[in-house]
């Protein structure tokens, strides 16, 4: 398991960033039963220079919370069992499943921790368990893929003890 964890920022959360992102990124892979050891890269910035990839990536000119950047196509969520039939999903040299990048805004994660009334590691894990879940391919535009996300992200969550 590789776990890249890149802080480009000065602000401080006051937490332990990257226990909780290897906490949740590992809890999540076995939620699913990811039969593969994977690879994810994790930024860790601020709200402006979330919201200048948010501008080149998604045309969206405002900071936001965490961006999603799967590096692998599924047919139907976690259909992981097809992955080894398609080229390129998997490291050259580790042999790790590449399930792409999350870039997380710390100023995103102190201010929302306030305004849901709960700790900053809950909402730091909340985003990093939304964003595996985009990794593995599930999306929230219709209401029942938002209603299963929520479902999976809370059961990981409370998992590993991060409750409300």
């Amino acid at each position: 398991m590789t776990i890249n964890i890149e802080n480009e920022t000065q602000i401080s959360a006051g937490i332990a960033c990257e226990e909780i992102i290897n906490l949740v990124v590992n809890a999540a892979l076995d939620y699913e039963k990811c039969p593969y050891e994977a690879e994810v890269d994790i930024l860790l910035t601020d709200n402006a220079s979330i919201c200048e990839i948010n501008r080149e990536n998604r045309g969206i000119d405002a900071p936001t919370d965490v961006l999603s950047f799967p590096a692998t196509q599924y047919s139907r969520p976690a259909a992981f069992e097809e992955l080894n039939q398609q080229p390129g999903c998997f490291h050259p040299e580790t042999g790790e499943l590449l399930l792409g990048d999350i870039v997380v805004s710390l100023e995103r994660v102190i201010s929302q921790a306030e305004e849901y009334g709960h700790s900053r590691e809950r909402e730091l894990g909340f985003l990093i368990a939304h964003s595996m879940l985009h990794l593995f391919g599930y999306d929230h535009m219709q209401q029942q893929e938002r209603e299963t996300m929520e479902r999976k992200q809370r059961e990981i969550l409370e998992g590993i003890g991060l409750k409300r």
